[in-house]
């Protein structure tokens, strides 16, 4: 099943590798203080994917580290009430500009093809606060909308939706926490 968990990874970071930071997308939210947005993020829904399929509830947790890159540590809750998880490292695609990251899972395949497996995680929008944000790909194709506590309020949820409808996103067939898809 790890394998499995693994190469599915692997195959949607690969899907994400995009040419660089000369891809279009859409507006970010500016320059991020990632210490303060280190800590838990809860899924509170997120654009189909094949990898989280089976997710039912995902949760984030960020760490900074003293080189400046993201010790990454993804869990999710499957269908079965089993949870997985994977470890990874997101760094700045440029350097100090802290909205638009890379991250990468490690894993066989990554080890293998480290530079194929960086997937694009854009920072869209972010809450004053840090309690609300808004991630996604530049082309569009994936989206997750995260909150510090694990369920979301009305007027966060209509925020997050307005923010990634301005940004191009398609949230009509947005998976919400508790879904699986």
């Amino acid at each position: 099943m790890r394998l499995f968990v693994a190469l599915c990874s692997a195959l949607l970071i690969a899907g994400c590798v995009g040419s660089g930071t000369d891809v279009d997308g859409p507006e970010t939210a500016g320059q991020v203080n990632l210490e303060r947005y280190q800590g838990t993020w809860y899924e509170q829904a997120r654009l189909p994917m094949f990898f989280q399929r089976n997710c039912v509830r995902s949760q984030a947790n960020y760490r900074l580290q003293e080189d400046g890159s993201v010790a990454v540590t993804n869990r999710c809750e499957t269908e079965e009430g089993e949870w997985e998880q994977a470890e990874g490292e997101a760094v700045p695609q440029q350097e100090g500009q802290t909205d638009k990251l890379w991250v990468r899972f490690d894993n066989w395949f990554s080890n293998l093809f480290p530079s194929l497996t960086k997937g694009h995680y854009w920072i869209l929008y972010l809450a004053d606060d840090y309690s609300a944000a808004l991630v996604g790909s530049p082309d569009r194709d994936y989206l997750w909308l995260l909150t510090r506590e694990k369920e979301i309020d009305t007027a966060t949820r209509d925020r997050l939706l307005d923010e990634a409808r301005k940004r191009g996103y398609d949230t009509s067939e947005l998976i919400w926490r508790g879904e699986s898809g």
